[in-house]
Formats: structure tokens, C-alpha cells, sequence
């Protein structure tokens, strides 16, 4: 735990030290803040996290260089099962989850590929099939890709018997790609005084396919707000082909309006392209 509080203190100045509120549900909002809800520091979180009950996820741990080879070496022992599918991985990046259960973090998709491993406790991941329509509906994909809206991504009570359900322990791991909808938990079952922090870590990247999924996403939002219905990526992989470079150039024109933006954050969040995608 020294060592995590260590690096939470050196992610302090990129904001990318965060705290979720304990009231959150697998429907909640996901909102995490830099501030702790009761104003504690880092310290006193870390001395105090059974008590205090604490929930802590330290993001994009690749700007530090030691935790930037880290995330590369645990790339490179599964690059060769991952590349015979999807070739060219890029942008490696690593978050850190410490939760004292119970704790929940609410159901969401992600744009990236991720491996999910547990060091320390247990934690119950749920993972849905990416490609199920039912769970996820097309138009709520393509929304969070391009503008990284989750405001059309529900969860469902109905939706917890259809998922895989994985029962980590430390050394488990679990690879879910892209857009694959998760969520966590972590009950107190398995605690004890003293061994009550479970703590994960998410490896996220990346690649090829990636990429042209995105750039298809991006024609199709085009599309779409012409009054067409255009096929989801991989329905027709011959019309992906054509639709490829004309999203790269979307997505360089908006690369290019975030640029012009400048400091005006609010706005770029909705407006950057997906990441590789130009």
C-alpha cells in the first residue's frame, strides 16, 4: 500500500488521482472526482482505508515511466494471442482500482481493449458479450465511440444473468475487448480485520481493429444524421473497407477543431476522435 500511496501522490499533479462516492449502484452514473467527498488527503485515505471505507482509482498510470514499462511488459507476455487477432497494438495505458467492499463500480463500456487482474482481495466482474445487440444497443455504441457518451448505456437488472460472470482472486485475470459492457463488485464475505482492501488493475490498449471500428463508427454517425440506417462495423466487412478513409479524415478534421479549441475543455471531450482514429 506505500508503494500505491506513493503513486497516487505523484498522479496528484495530472489529475489523475480520483475518488468515488460510496453510494453508487451497477446503474449509477460513473463519476469519480479528484477531491475525496469528505476532503481527506491521500494519506490519511491510505493510513485509514478500512475505516473510511475508502474507493480510489489512480488513472492512466503510464505517465509515470517505471509503471509505463510495467504496463509494457504485461503487454508483451500476451501480445502474440492477441496480435494473431488484432494486429498492431498501441496506446498502452493502466489504471488502478482500490476498493474496501462492499464497493460496486456501475455498468459502462470502454472504447479500449482491456486485461483485468487482481492482486490483492476478490472482486465479481460481469462481462457481456460485445457483440449482443440486446444488451447495448448499436446506436448507444457508435455514441460513446465517437463522443464518448455513456448517457445511452443502461443497465438493466435483467441484463446480470446473461453476463459471464468471473469470481476473481489474486493472479486472476480476464481479456474482454472493446465496447465488451462490465461492471464490478466486491462483497465482505471473504474479509477479515486487516485484509479488507481488494485492489485490481486494468491494462487497456488499442489496435487495428480498433482503429478502423472507430473510423467506421464515425462515417456512420454521418450517415446517420442524414436520415440513413448504415450497417454496424463488421455487418459488411467489403463497405467497412470503403468507409475506412473517409472516417480517418473525419477524424483528423476533428482533431483538427480540438486544436482550435484551446483551453475550452468543456468542449473537447464530445469533439476529439476516438484515439488512432485518424
Amino acid at each position: 500500500m506505500r508503494e500505491l500511496a506513493k503513486l497516487a501522490k505523484e498522479l496528484v499533479p495530472f489529475s489523475q488521482c480520483r475518488f468515488m462516492r460510496p453510494d453508487i449502484t451497477p446503474a449509477s452514473k460513473i463519476a469519480h472526482d479528484s477531491l475525496h467527498p469528505d476532503g481527506r488527503s491521500i494519506d490519511e485515505c491510505f493510513e485509514r482505508i478500512e475505516e473510511l471505507n475508502s474507493w480510489l482509482a489512480l488513472y492512466n498510470i503510464e505517465v509515470i515511466p517505471r509503471y509505463q514499462a510495467l504496463l509494457f511488459d504485461i503487454v508483451d507476455t500476451m501480445r502474440f494471442y492477441v496480435e494473431r487477432e488484432q494486429p498492431d497494438i498501441f496506446r498502452v495505458n493502466g489504471f488502478v482500482f482500490i476498493t474496501v467492499p462492499p464497493s460496486v463500480t456501475p455498468f459502462h463500456i470502454d472504447r479500449e481493449n482491456n486485461f483485468w487482474l487482481q492482486l490483492h482481495g476478490r472482486k465479481t466482474l460481469y462481462v457481456w458479450d460485445h457483440a449482443d445487440r440486446s444488451i447495448v444497443p448499436a446506436e448507444a455504441v457508435e455514441d460513446f465511440i465517437v463522443t464518448h457518451s455513456l448517457r445511452k448505456v443502461r443497465f438493466k437488472e435483467e441484463f446480470r444473468p446473461l453476463s459471464h460472470e468471473f469470481n476473481a482472486r489474486p493472479g486472476d485475470g480476464v481479456y474482454f475487448p472493446s465496447t465488451s459492457p462490465h461492471m464490478t463488485s466486491s462483497d465482505t464475505a471473504w474479509t477479515s480485520p486487516g485484509d479488507r482492501v481488494s485492489i485490481s488493475v486494468g491494462v487497456t490498449f488499442y489496435t487495428s481493429v480498433t482503429r478502423m471500428t472507430a473510423r467506421v463508427h464515425q462515417v456512420n454517425r454521418v450517415l446517420r444524421r442524414c436520415g440513413l440506417s448504415p450497417a454496424y462495423p463488421g455487418e459488411s466487412p467489403a463497405v467497412d473497407v470503403l468507409k475506412a478513409p473517409v472516417g480517418r479524415l473525419i477524424g483528423a478534421a476533428r482533431s483538427s477543431i480540438v486544436k482550435r479549441i484551446g483551453p475550452a475543455a468543456r468542449f473537447k471531450l464530445s469533439t476529439a476522435p476516438p484515439p488512432g482514429s485518424y
